[in-house]
């Protein structure tokens, strides 16, 4: 185990809280090692409204706390894509081949009235993961040790508070098509066509330039896009397109009645340590401001040749992701 180091260097930090200095991290581990058991955030118990405030009519377009009431205070919430079809697939048919990969990771904040804070966090940078003398991409932290690693990680990485991410959503491909099918399909403007085979994925891209209506198939054709292994900026660039679609899509009208239905369906293809009325709090605070998301990456010095790993600007500013 490495000694700890700043919150913002992980080349020299390692994993400071992985043998359980912070209790809400060990917690964290144990759900995720008991596969999708019910954890609940210490400290947190006052943030959430009872259960049985959820309003027992349908919800209306005009009202967010309709759906349910607002959470107490500010949430953040790590979402991990997976590269697998679904959570427990034992190959995930990507690369490197094998058990998932974190294909993409980002820190939501959730804050009722307030525009959506989202930071993206790059997975091919290089950070220490335990037991391993080298340094390896983000990406693999899901693979070595589930979302607890890959929350530890990433907490050491942008230096965040205790307790933070207080929730996570482990997110594999299947879910995120029926995230964006469900929401009726969304719309996007795609600056070039993208055509790309990757027979040993199996997969295929084609989507033509201008304003498209994409479905389920289409969306992860979209966040998948990356003909070259080294261009993670632009794909991380097209997944900030679908992000502000479907967030333009949960403010449709027409939208509100089905997230009850939507949510629940979702619920069964995720791991996550949100109850169905957590999803509903948080939802219903994103519902309260119509501003699009403001997305932010964290800053990645420039690649070394050939090198795949990417580390931090080292004149990064500070703090990485500001919380409010």
């Amino acid at each position: 185990m490495t000694a700890p180091a700043p919150e913002r260097d992980p080349q020299k930090g390692g994993i400071r809280r992985w043998l359980g200095e912070k209790p809400f991290r060990t917690s964290l581990r144990i759900g995720a090692a008991l596969a999708g058991a019910s954890i609940v955030g210490l400290g947190l118990a006052s943030l959430w409204p009872k259960a049985d405030r959820i309003a027992p009519v349908l919800p209306s377009a005009n009202e967010p706390t309709s759906l349910a009431p607002f959470p107490g205070q500010p949430v953040v919430v790590m979402v991990v894509g997976l590269d697998s079809n679904r959570i427990n697939d034992p190959v995930n048919q990507a690369a490197p081949l094998g058990p998932a990969n974190a294909d993409s990771v980002m820190l939501i904040r959730v804050e009722p009235k307030k525009p959506l804070r989202i930071l993206q966090v790059p997975t091919e940078l290089g950070v220490n993961l335990p037991g391993n003398p080298t340094m390896h991409p983000l990406a693999k932290s899901y693979r070595q040790g589930g979302v607890a690693l890959t929350a530890d990680v990433v907490a050491d990485v942008v230096g965040l508070e205790e307790g933070e991410p207080s929730r996570y959503v482990v997110m594999p491909r299947q879910a995120l098509r029926s995230l964006v099918s469900g929401l009726g399909d969304v719309d996007v403007r795609l600056d070039q066509t993208l055509v790309h085979t990757d027979q040993r994925q199996n997969y295929s891209v084609n989507l033509q330039a201008g304003r498209q209506t994409l479905n389920g198939m289409q969306a992860e054709q979209l966040v998948r896009f990356r003909p070259n292994p080294h261009n993670d900026h632009e794909r991380r660039l097209r997944q900030q397109w679908l992000v502000r679609a479907i967030h333009e899509q949960l403010l449709h009208p027409s939208t509100m009645v089905t997230l009850p239905g939507l949510i629940q369906d979702i619920e069964a293809q995720v791991q996550s340590n949100l109850s169905t009325q957590e999803w509903l709090s948080l939802t219903a605070a994103i519902l309260s401001n119509d501003q699009p998301p403001v997305i932010t990456t964290l800053p990645l010095a420039s690649r070394a040749g050939e090198q795949r790993l990417r580390q931090l600007k080292p004149d990064a500013p500070s703090p990485l992701w500001p919380s409010n």
